[in-house]
């Protein structure tokens, strides 16, 4: 890198700043958190639980949105700053230090752009995902347990938290079906970009002539939506069923018909959960999985109407992402044209640069 490609470079960043500096308002936002402030200072303000709750949370999205403007602002002023200085003192250290710190200024940039981005209705809000392996027995249910695997690992990266949901082992290895609910700030608008099928193509370990196999698993992300949205849910549009829970999400596994499955008829829709010993705990969740998945499905709905497709084409039938691991070695996302080499380290839950490539992708899109 030269001084006119780095003096380029600052231009570039300068503007996606003042874009990003349009949209967050950082004045208002930073009014708004005086304001939160205040709030909770008095003390009637903790004797409302719930809507401590609300506000908490609201504090905590436009903290990460702020901070971040202030860290890539301080950083991209000071860059100038010392560039500036550093020429008019021909200063070939300091120029060099900064040529070399230019990818950490892009990234501030970067990181302040994509939480702008998650800015969306829900993007705030936990998430609920489901997985479930496509045709081909064991090979796509042990593919589907990898992929829940992933996410997992992605979560505890992260520092959030997961609560298993559903969990049916398959047959032979991997997993039938498997949701969880997973819990942080923006997971919901992070995951939203994991929604779609997904392809694997490797060498099977369940195939004694060591053949190349391709599978698929259908991923779904549903934001988890709270009490204050309301869906409206026929009782008679409902079918609900009751089953014996088994594997990892059931501690009281084959005892009582505690596990429940809900079909939603008129969009069929279907939600389980077992991770309670309570029938009645399970139905209300399932009940709530089912409501995340309708305001879902009602969002896709939105964008299709939007983008003038076809619901057909962004919902199941499209394939997003392909993991190969063999004859080479690369996971790629049809949506960024992204391609990484990084498969292991993908498969254990390095994923954020897979999502930001895909949410930055769709941004310059719309």
């Amino acid at each position: 890198m030269d001084a006119y490609e780095y003096t380029e470079k600052l231009k570039k960043l300068k503007s996606s700043l003042e874009n990003s500096e349009a949209i967050i308002d950082p004045d208002s936002v930073g009014k708004r958190l005086e304001e939160i402030e205040a709030e909770q200072q008095k003390e009637e303000f903790w004797n409302d639980p719930e809507n401590a709750a609300v506000v908490q949370k609201e504090k905590t999205k436009l903290s990460g949105i702020f901070d971040k403007y202030q860290d890539a602002k301080t950083a991209l002023e000071d860059a100038k700053e010392l560039f500036d200085i550093a020429k008019d003192e021909d200063d070939n250290e300091t120029t060099e230090s900064l040529f070399e710190e230019a990818p950490d200024l892009e990234k501030k940039l970067l990181d302040l752009e994509i939480q702008v981005m998650l800015s969306g209705e829900m993007d705030a809000n936990d998430a609920i995902v489901s997985i479930h392996p496509g045709a081909g027995g064991t090979e796509s249910t042990d593919w589907a347990i990898m992929l829940y695997r992933m996410y997992l690992r992605w979560a505890e990266r992260r520092g959030f938290k997961v609560e298993i949901l559903d969990y049916q082992e398959g047959e032979e290895a991997g997993i039938k079906d498997a949701t969880i609910a997973i819990r942080g700030v923006n997971a919901y608008g992070y995951l939203k970009a994991e929604n779609g099928i997904h392809r694997l193509v490797r060498i099977s370990p369940f195939d004694s002539n060591a053949r190349r196999h391709t599978s698929f698993a259908s991923v779904m992300v549903s934001p988890e939506i709270g009490d204050d949205i309301d869906i409206d849910i026929e009782e008679k549009d409902l079918r609900i069923d009751t089953y014996r829970a088994s594997g990892a999400g059931g501690q009281h596994v084959n005892k009582t018909e505690s596990a429940i499955r809900i079909t939603h008829i008129p969009t069929n829709v279907v939600v389980q959960c077992q991770n309670d010993r309570s029938q009645h705990k399970n139905k209300a969740t399932a009940m709530k999985m089912l409501k995340s998945r309708l305001y879902e499905l009602e969002l896709e709905k939105r964008e299709a109407e939007k983008q003038g497709i076809e619901k057909s084409e962004i919902g199941w039938g499209h394939q997003i992402r392909s993991y190969v691991l063999a004859p080479y070695r690369q996971v790629k996302d049809n949506r960024s044209n992204e391609a990484f080499s990084n498969v292991d380290g993908i498969l254990d839950g390095d994923l954020d640069k897979l999502i930001e490539g895909v949410l930055v992708s769709s941004s310059k899109k719309d």
